[in-house]
């Protein structure tokens, strides 16, 4: 089973909508989905490396375009 969470305080990027957007890893890929209006999104590999190199106490970042 995967362990989804929801994100306090996030909009969705589609339809805009509060405290709707739930994160969870799916074969090691951090993805984003709307409960909503289902928009969803995952974070590529290059993103990861991106972020991680950024901060060195941070593991990853999820930043939706």
């Amino acid at each position: 089973k995967i362990k989804k969470r929801f994100v306090a305080g996030a909009n969705c990027p589609k339809c805009r909508a509060l405290d709707t957007i739930m994160l969870y890893f799916e074969n090691n890929v951090e993805k984003l989905e709307c409960v909503k209006c289902h928009y969803s999104e995952s974070q590529t590999d290059k993103k990861v490396a991106k972020a991680s190199r950024a901060s060195s106490n941070v593991i990853g970042v999820f930043k939706p375009d």
